[in-house]
């Protein structure tokens, strides 16, 4: 009996071998429930693509950007928000790796025939090598996302010019422009809901892809003049051919989903029950007094009143100290001496010593409590919102340049036209219409023809998008920033640290980028490698400072 069922055994043993051993073993290690980057559908990399490339932006020009730029500033944890302080925390390699992701896109494009996919690529490829090289300068480009191809020169990249960049990144929107040219039911593939941007509208991308080559042509204005007219005024000069963003329908902005902490608005409140990242962000006084001296009705939207306003009354007895509602009434001999400000909004001064006491917050303790500054407005408490979105290109931000471009004399239309569509583009984005016609004929809102008014008009206009005006402050010197008693400098930076892990582990190469900037009075303590040492797209402009 037991000899009969060992038979049967051996049977059953050696005909599973012969069946299985006529299988390839690859096939057999195949996940059955995996995707094969060979064949698989580019949508799936497409929508991690996009949504990553927002997050790094809203990241950036609502985050430490904006204290650079002076839209906030933090009571707390403020060493890199409003002083500057750091220290080469800054990484690209989250950049790259969507870089890397945004390739595969593009190769499997080329593979099924999509242009759709291509050109998309090609403008997300713009988008992110354009902000690597505008923070930090020259950056591994023509030979990066290669090192799986092997090879010294591909494993530790050579950093290309920016120079060499910016040439590339107008070349490939120009190919973009030509890919994205057809009606939508010529292609023969969709993106569909992968698209958070533009729902797979090749139109709208084409319409991006040559905004985009305006804010780089302006970017390089200075520097290659010639090249910067003749390629802003084909664009203009061909709406057909090379159509723009004139719409905020248009506009690139992603919308958060607010399912989780990471696919929420940055420093909200409902996955954050301390509120502690966005009790920190407070109003920035720069940014409220010119708010307030403009009358801009965008203030309300952006930023909530004080809590607790103070009034300040020589009627009262000496030693009067009370809080009666919304209000804190005192004596003049409790305020002698002290800085103070009765405003309904009130910002902190740039990089200051004692924010969380400033405007005579009554205790140390409360810190971000504090009831005499400005917080943002409730809506950024909140994981997604109408409002609350990554801006990566506007109407209001395109009308700007073009209003900069015929200031220049280039032949893009009239400046004042462009100047006050741009405002109306940024007042209609905020749900404030109504409010454009008394808003344009103030005296400080009207046009006067002033390059300082434009840039100015479009730094408000970059509320969370700060990197962009940071960039626009680095050419032209606008709008007039000056630092505060806790920053590192007493001028502002105009680019990150390298880091030390590409300074390691790339040395020869990262050195060779750092001997091409020029040291400047700020950056001599830090050596070539340093926030204040200018990058050629500044070199020789005498720009910002």
């Amino acid at each position: 009996m037991k000899m009969n069922k060992f038979k049967s055994t051996c049977l059953v043993v050696l005909f599973s071998c012969t069946v299985f051993s006529c299988k390839d073993l690859t096939v057999l290690n195949e996940n059955p429930n995996g995707v094969n980057p060979e064949t698989a559908n580019p949508n799936l990399v497409l929508s991690t693509v996009l949504t990553e490339t927002g997050k790094a932006f809203v990241n950036l020009g609502y985050q430490d950007i904006a204290g650079v730029m002076q839209h906030t500033q933090k009571d707390g944890w403020s060493g890199g928000h409003n002083e500057y302080d750091w220290g080469g925390s800054q990484s690209w390699a989250s950049y790259y790796d969507i870089l890397r992701n945004n390739q595969y896109v593009y190769d499997r494009g080329v593979a099924t025939n999509s242009e759709l996919h291509q050109g998309i690529a090609l403008v997300m490829k713009s988008m992110m090598f354009g902000l690597i090289t505008d923070l930090w300068g020259d950056a591994p480009y023509t030979s990066a996302l290669k090192g799986a191809v092997g090879g010294a020169e591909n494993t530790f990249p050579a950093f290309d010019s920016q120079e060499t960049i910016y040439t590339g990144i107008l070349a490939d929107l120009e190919k973009a422009n030509t890919l994205l040219s057809k009606n939508a039911t010529e292609y023969t593939t969709t993106v569909g809901t992968a698209d958070v941007y533009y729902q797979g509208a090749p139109a709208k991308w084409r319409k991006l892809a040559n905004s985009l080559a305006l804010r780089y042509l302006m970017r390089i204005s200075a520097k290659k003049p010639d090249v910067a007219k003749a390629g802003i005024e084909k664009i203009v000069g061909n709406a057909t051919q090379y159509p723009i963003i004139t719409a905020i329908a248009d506009d690139a902005a992603m919308a958060f989903a607010g399912n989780s902490n990471d696919d929420s608005w940055p420093a909200n409140a409902i996955y954050d029950a301390s509120e502690s990242n966005y009790r920190r962000i407070k109003m920035a006084a720069t940014f409220v007094d010119k708010l307030l001296a403009l009358k801009d009705p965008r203030l309300g939207v952006w930023a909530n009143k004080v809590k607790i306003q103070l009034v300040v009354d020589p009627s009262l007895p000496a030693g009067t100290d009370k809080i009666d509602g919304n209000k804190r009434y005192l004596s003049p001999d409790k305020v002698a001496g002290k800085e103070y400000n009765t405003n309904e909004y009130v910002g902190l001064p740039t990089a200051m010593l004692g924010g969380p006491t400033y405007n005579l917050s009554p205790t140390a303790e409360q810190g971000a409590n504090n009831p005499h500054v400005s917080w943002l407005n409730d809506i950024y408490r909140q994981a997604k919102g109408p409002l609350l979105k990554s801006r990566l290109m506007s109407t209001a931000e395109v009308r700007f340049i073009l209003a900069e471009a015929a200031l220049k004399g280039w032949a893009v239309g009239d400046a004042k036209t462009h100047y006050e569509a741009g405002v109306k583009a940024s007042l209609d984005t905020w749900g404030l219409t109504s409010s454009y016609a008394t808003y344009i004929a103030g005296a400080d809102a009207k046009y006067n023809g002033t390059l300082k008014q434009i840039i100015e008009q479009k730094w408000i206009a970059s509320w969370t998008a700060a990197t962009e005006a940071w960039f626009d402050y680095r050419r032209t010197g606008f709008p007039e920033l000056t630092t505060g008693p806790q920053a590192k400098r007493k001028v502002l930076p105009v680019r990150f640290y390298y880091m030390l892990d590409e300074r390691n582990l790339n040395k020869t190469n990262a050195e060779a980028a750092m001997s091409k900037l020029e040291t400047t009075n700020y950056s001599e303590a830090d050596g070539k490698n340093s926030p204040w040492s200018k990058p050629w797209v500044v070199q020789g402009t005498g720009k910002p400072w």
